[in-house]
């Protein structure tokens, strides 16, 4: 990585499209940050929902829901890398205090400072017997960085940057997340110009 800018990690925030990036994936997009390192960032857009909901995923994985309160939850496209694959974006399972020592799901990031992210059958498995995590966000696909290309992005002025809200993840109407996003930085879209950053 190259030394003209101090490396910034990212993890546990949003990433909010500017106006000016058109990409059909990325525009009006925001992406929480699951992991940023010198090696790269993996993220997953929480507002692009796809055109299935939970209860239909779940058929197609052949489990159940009894879950009511996620059954017409839709599903999100959370990046254009390994679309046809499942990443469960959740609160963390128990307290700190009472976190044991292994991740109660056979494959799951804790991430820093923020919420848990799972990618093995089991917590499907747990939301299907009515169980599981109680806030969830279910994504196809994730967003992925390599190394120094989030940093070019950002000096593009690709993207702004504030530390992730759960509450706009879980509890915020899916169309009003853009908006709701901007607002932690005290903006609002009508004031992002869509030729910021170019000559």
């Amino acid at each position: 990585m190259s030394g003209d800018f101090a490396p910034t990690n990212l993890t546990n925030h949003f990433l909010i499209a500017m106006p000016g990036l058109q990409d059909a994936v990325f525009s009006r997009s925001v992406v929480y940050v699951c992991e940023h390192s010198e090696r790269g960032a993996l993220g997953l857009v929480i507002n692009k929902p796809c055109d299935i909901d939970l209860k239909r995923l779940f058929e197609k994985v052949d489990l159940p829901l009894r879950r009511e309160d996620l059954s017409n939850a839709p599903v999100f496209q959370g990046g254009p890398v390994q679309t046809e694959r499942g990443f469960v974006l959740h609160e963390h399972f128990f307290t700190a205090a009472d976190k044991p020592a292994e991740s109660v799901y056979a494959s799951t990031m804790t991430i820093p400072g923020g919420l848990e992210m799972t990618t093995s059958k089991d917590v499907l498995e747990a939301l299907s017997s009515g169980a599981g995590p109680r806030k969830v966000l279910v994504s196809l696909g994730y967003s992925a960085w390599g190394e120094g290309q989030l940093e070019s992005e950002l000096s593009d002025n690709s993207w702004l940057t504030v530390a992730a809200s759960s509450s706009i993840i879980f509890d915020t109407p899916v169309a009003e997340r853009y908006d709701q996003a901007l607002l932690l930085l005290g903006f609002e879209s009508w004031m992002l110009s869509p030729d910021v950053g170019r000559a």
